[in-house]
């Protein structure tokens, strides 16, 4: 439901604010004084395209907002979670309202909103085609839309095909889900086996080299060592000569003894002698144990023949595993486990795939015993649905015209709502073939088929329906009864219906009245509520009467107490 709509400086209006209530609500004014304007800001929020010079002479820009009530669970509608999921969290929610905004600088430019966010115009669009549905010579021709059809069908079927095309939209996406699911299966079928065998390849190499980290850590010292085997072998050579002395002299052991001896000789003398004593004979015993150890050093330096070679292939096999798969010897026993995990995913995948297909043949079972169910449903309403809308034309001006509902097999098979197709064909005039509505009908005649069908008990749909030109062509009774048919839509449901009729402006709950003023360099329009003696007097204009006429007053009166 439209709560509110504001204008800035849209053609002649410079700002406008109205207040919309619930039913019917008319809108109406002297020709020319921008009547149309109303209907495109709303095709505007709608994300239409916005007309060349549609910025108010002067201004730099013009800007449409609208309040919107939502209708209950709109944004949990799949098509909608993207747009539901950039609103401000919890304030649509607790308001259950949304506001859309529309920009349009004098450049031509535009810019949407929702929510005071910044959106765009597909947005806008997805959006408003669940808020408003314009009928009229406007952008937005719901009615001559295959999906609206499809759903005036459905709507004018019954509650019951309501539920029967939201349990058949349900396993329609699971069915779609499956299939999408077995063709990447299907598609990774091809390279199953080039994949696992790859994998089983690296992962036979890691396991027969069991890289360790602690390994490496050994192994590299260890291969420097080797390979300066001989410099390190002569320094611990010359290292215990200087210890432990050569064949023709002592070394340092040999003087640290005779030192230990010179000391002893006068032990328990001096208790500081007995202390340094003490010390030598402690470094006499280091340089022996240091002399062993040189010596046991230079002894076994060498190691076992061939062990440098060992090390070294060690090495290269570990560097070799650590360029393949990520550079140290925790990257390569993370790729191992990587790839036991694919190797039990891929052999696994034959498995799913036999769970898919199964799950797809009762899913595609139930989708075609639901697409049946509906196919049936739809048949059936189709030819009442004929003869009453045909019934609802003869009083609306359209003597002789006649509805016809075609049902085809969807081109795919099944489709989002069904196995078929629905659309609706019309001739407007006796003896005419009948042709798509959106060839055959013109803005007023779209406007009254959609009165017509509506009437019919089509529920789905829009929240609110904005006519425009459904009055075109008609008088008397007859726009009588278009009156009497807008103001029980407006039971069910927010009308706006921008009319020259008073038989029509009499029947709304709610009346706005454009008028415009000469007056200043620029001519503008005001757009206001009007009720009381002012709802008369509009009353009386719309007839054609003078303000002061008496009968005319009597007689907008009547109208209004009729209605």
């Amino acid at each position: 439901m439209l709560l509110e709509l504001r204008i800035e400086n849209l053609l002649l209006i410079e700002r406008a604010e109205l207040r919309l209530g619930r039913g019917l609500n008319a809108i109406t004014g002297e020709t020319g004084a921008g009547k149309t304007v109303l209907a495109h800001s709303l095709d505007l929020i709608m994300g239409g395209k916005a007309r060349p010079q549609i910025v108010r002479p002067g201004a730099s820009e013009a800007y449409v907002e609208g309040v919107f009530k939502l209708p209950e669970g709109l944004l949990d509608e799949p098509e909608l979670a993207e747009i539901a999921e950039r609103l401000p969290p919890g304030e649509t929610e607790i308001a259950n309202e949304i506001v859309v905004g529309r920009r349009v600088s004098a450049s031509g430019r535009t810019s949407a909103f929702l929510q005071g966010r910044s959106a765009t115009a597909p947005e806008l669009r997805a959006l408003g085609s669940h808020l408003l549905a314009f009928f009229g010579q406007h952008e937005h021709r719901k009615l001559t839309l295959a999906s609206a059809q499809l759903e005036t069908l459905d709507g004018f079927a019954g509650a019951g095909q309501i539920e029967r095309r939201r349990a058949y939209r349900d396993t329609h996406r699971r069915v779609d889900a499956i299939e999408e699911e077995l063709a990447r299966l299907r598609e990774r079928q091809g390279a199953r086996e080039r994949d696992i065998d790859l994998l089983r390849f690296e992962l036979e190499e890691i396991e027969e080299a069991q890289p360790d980290p602690a390994e490496e850590a050994e192994l590299s010292p260890e291969r420097e060592r080797l390979r300066h085997a001989e410099a390190l072998r002569g320094a611990a050579s010359k290292a215990l000569e200087a210890v432990d002395g050569g064949p023709d002299e002592g070394g340092a052991s040999e003087a640290l003894a005779q030192a230990e001896s010179a000391v002893a000789a006068q032990e328990g003398v001096d208790p500081a002698l007995d202390e340094l004593g003490a010390r030598v004979e402690a470094l006499t015993v280091d340089a022996r144990e240091l002399a062993n150890e040189l010596r046991s050093y230079a002894e076994g330096i060498e190691g076992e023949p061939g062990r440098l070679v060992q090390v070294e292939e060690r090495l290269e096999v570990l560097d070799r595993l650590k360029r393949k798969h990520g550079g140290s010897i925790e990257a390569v026993l993370a790729h191992a486990e990587t790839c036991r995990e694919r190797i039990e995913e891929i052999d696994g995948a034959g498995e799913r795939s036999e769970e898919l297909e199964a799950e797809l043949a009762e899913a595609s079972q139930r989708r075609a015993g639901l697409a049946s169910e509906i196919g049936d449903a739809r048949r059936s309403a189709a030819s009442d649905l004929e003869d009453r809308v045909a019934a609802e034309l003869e009083q609306l001006a359209m003597s002789g015209a006649r509805l016809e509902v075609v049902l085809e097999p969807h081109p795919d098979g099944f489709g989002a709502s069904g196995a078929e197709t629905v659309e609706l064909q019309v001739a407007t005039n006796p003896g005419m073939p009948v042709s798509p509505l959106r060839d055959a009908a013109s803005g007023g005649e779209l406007s009254r088929v959609m009165l017509a069908l509506a009437g019919q008990g089509a529920r789905g749909g829009a929240a609110t329906f904005v006519f425009d030109e459904i009055d075109a062509g008609i008088g008397g009774n007859t726009a009588r009864a278009v009156g009497e048919r807008l103001r029980a839509l407006g039971a069910e449901r927010q009308v706006l219906c921008i009319t020259h009729l008073p038989q029509v402006a009499s029947a709304a709950d709610t009346h706005f009245r454009i008028e415009k003023d000469l007056g200043g360099d620029r001519a503008t329009a005001d757009v206001r509520s009007v009720d009381g003696d002012e709802l008369v007097a509009e009353i009386v204009r719309m007839m054609g009467a003078d303000r002061g006429d008496k009968t005319a007053s009597k007689h907008a009166r009547e109208l209004l107490q009729a209605a």
